[in-house]
């Protein structure tokens, strides 16, 4: 288990309780000092955990054990078929797409991947998708407008890759045309930030009538690291961007950003995903079951609407 620097009298305590079980596996009746231990334990989690700064949700929505779109898609779906290519130029791994079934209702589902081994890190580009990552996931969602399956979409990255030939082979077109083509998409679509929600990456496939948040995520128009270089030219000012920029779950409801935060188990998702999965599919349901009986044009006029609200405040008010 990986433990992130505020998490050290956690592990502190994990330490003693270890230590305690290991003394009652030699036949000393130590069961009153471990449960104390549990339930200090528990406790401490409790009060660390609802707690937390924006920085250090930002810590956890980038935790190397988190789980990804791959394990979601183990974990949530069923008869998954993967699908690949953007058809113009070349398959992205950073970007995994195709047709599943989430309790037996037919979906389509896209999401970014960013790997766990350095070697599968390398192949995924850290799950920062280039143009054709973009084209894929498009595609992938108008055969889900096709066949008539609703599009479930998986938000985990630090942005677009910003090389080169990324940008010589239309980044930003790339990104712009999904925010079009995704608005006027004809079947329900569910987005869901399951951990960093990086700029326009994130957004080449969030358009959704109904924009999920998983609690410990984060969604920002830039990295609190790139926020702090640009504003103090000093990249240890992150902490103090993150909370400037109000990226968290609980911000961005208040915000109208986004529409639900997903409860994770206490510690994140990297700590029970299975508990974590069940927890999201069980919101994704209930969010598609009325998106599907509304009629394509109106899901299109409710989804354009949503979007062109966000950002706009009274000024007599402000």
């Amino acid at each position: 288990m990986i433990w992130l620097d505020f998490e050290h009298p956690i592990v502190e305590l994990r330490e003693k309780l270890e230590s305690l079980r290991l003394t009652a596996s030699e036949g000393v009746n130590v069961k009153e000092d471990i449960k104390k231990l549990e339930d200090e334990i528990n406790a401490l989690s409790q009060k660390i955990y609802s707690n937390l700064t924006s920085w250090q949700r930002v810590q956890l929505a980038r935790h190397p054990n988190r789980p990804y779109t791959s394990d979601y898609i183990k974990l949530m779906l069923s008869e998954f078929f993967e699908l690949h290519g953007d058809g113009c130029f070349r398959d992205d791994p950073a970007i995994i797409s195709g047709m599943g079934k989430m309790d037996n209702k037919p979906v389509v589902l896209v999401g970014h991947e960013k790997g766990r081994s350095t070697k599968e890190r390398m192949y995924r580009n850290f799950g920062m998708a280039n143009p054709e990552g973009y084209r894929k996931a498009m595609r992938i969602m108008k055969l889900g407008e096709k066949f008539k399956r609703p599009v479930i979409s998986l938000i985990d990255t630090a942005g677009a890759y910003p090389g080169i030939g990324a940008e010589e082979r239309g980044q930003a077109q790339a990104i712009a045309y999904n925010l079009r083509e995704m608005s006027a998409l004809k079947v329900p679509i569910i987005a869901v930030v399951t951990g960093e929600g990086g700029s326009g990456g994130a957004l080449g496939i969030a358009v959704a009538d109904v924009v999920l948040m998983q609690e410990y995520a984060f969604y920002s128009v830039i990295s609190p690291e790139g926020c702090a270089s640009i504003l103090w030219r000093d990249a240890n000012k992150s902490a103090e961007a993150a909370k400037a920029l109000r990226i968290t779950a609980k911000d961005l409801l208040e915000l109208g950003v986004i529409d639900e935060i997903v409860p994770e188990p206490v510690g994140g998702a990297h700590c029970n995903p299975e508990e974590t999965a069940k927890t999201l599919k069980r919101t994704i349901l209930e969010k598609l079951e009325p998106l599907l009986s509304t009629p394509p044009e109106i899901l299109v006029k409710n989804r354009v609407k949503k979007f062109k609200a966000m950002g706009i405040y009274d000024h007599n008010k402000a």
